[in-house]
């Protein structure tokens, strides 16, 4: 369950004005069977009511939590994966998104704002729920490399009016090709990721409206890497930190775009199984097209016992997607269930 609200003070009119005060809720289930003990179907069902701000990816309002689909259950992934010798998975399916398939997890900072999930879910790490296929290798002393692509139908417009869907890897479809290698240890992990992306594939959960707008094709680069400290309990957090950077076809000037995130989080500061979540960041944005945004995030999140957590946030940003002067300040509570 979420209950919040929204303050918006911009200088133009967008859909993140609307400072209703809402309270919405996300039902998620997820079954994973297995025919030979080390495959997996993996299959999630999922519905919610969110609407309005809770689901603005424009301006970064979007949350974590939410789901907005009229209250429908529906499958909303759906793949299945396998092992192929002692380091090896391979993953196929029609409803998967490509970092389920990368082999080092880039970011352990969990977030309220879907823009701070993946250390910044913007160009080489932003994806969709499309038909898909990946492989990751993972060595035993941490290091893992993987490869994946995921791809959707485009309908586009002929010339004589009519309308044809162009289908899967083709040159007219929307295809994103990601390729990471990282190492991860008890205490930390760096990534580098190359994400190519094709025929307009954009990504607007941590992006300015010029960020977003691949235009074309793009090379997409991203760096990850995050630590923990041996003990939870103190004052040193765990630390996520993330940086894109693009570069885009068809611009003849100021064709790249970066973004940076830093996500931090104290464990068990008050009592056992807290948390306590700060991020911030730059948004992904095209050079000299707009002002400089900046967003952020900070909450504590308190088991209420073993099945419930409470979790009361603040989130705000500056400049929003990219326009001078246009500052929102955000404050929810949510709940969760789970069993």
């Amino acid at each position: 369950f979420t209950v919040g609200a929204l303050s918006y003070d911009g200088a133009g009119t967008d859909t993140v004005s609307n400072e209703a005060a809402l309270f919405q809720y996300m039902w998620q289930g997820n079954l994973n069977t297995s025919f030979t003990g080390d495959d997996n179907l993996y299959v999630r069902l999922k519905t919610g009511n969110a609407s309005s701000w809770t689901k603005d990816k424009d301006h970064g309002t979007y949350l974590s939590s939410s789901k907005g689909n009229s209250d429908d259950l529906k499958v909303d992934k759906i793949w299945y994966s396998f092992p192929v010798g002692e380091s090896n998975t391979v993953f196929i399916g029609p409803k998967i998104e490509n970092y389920y398939m990368h082999g080092t997890t880039p970011s352990i900072y969990k977030p309220v704002l879907k823009a701070f999930t993946l250390g910044g879910n913007a160009a080489a790490y932003g994806a969709s729920t499309d038909t898909g296929a990946g492989w990751a290798y993972k060595a035993d002393n941490g290091f893992a490399v993987s490869s994946n692509i995921g791809t959707k139908s485009k309908t586009t417009k002929k010339v004589d009016g009519s309308y044809v869907e162009t289908g899967l890897l083709t040159n007219e479809s929307k295809t994103s090709w990601a390729t990471q290698i990282g190492l991860t240890k008890e205490q930390y992990s760096v990534s580098a990721m190359v994400n190519l992306k094709y025929n307009d594939w954009g990504d607007s959960y941590f992006s300015t409206a010029t960020g977003d707008d691949r235009n074309e094709n793009s090379t997409n680069y991203g760096l990850r890497a995050w630590w923990r400290p041996l003990e939870t309990g103190t004052a040193t957090p765990e630390i996520s930190v993330g940086f894109d950077y693009s570069t885009l076809d068809g611009y003849a000037t100021n064709d790249t775009t970066d973004a940076y995130f830093v996500g931090l989080t104290w464990l068990d500061t008050f009592n056992a199984d807290d948390r306590i979540g700060v991020a911030f960041g730059q948004p992904q944005m095209r050079e000299n097209t707009g002002a400089e945004p900046f967003m952020y995030e900070v909450y504590y999140g308190f088991k209420v016992n073993d099945s419930v957590t409470v979790t009361p946030a603040i989130f705000g940003a500056s400049n929003a997607n990219g326009t001078d002067g246009e500052d929102y300040t955000g404050a929810v509570i949510e709940t969760q269930f789970k069993f």
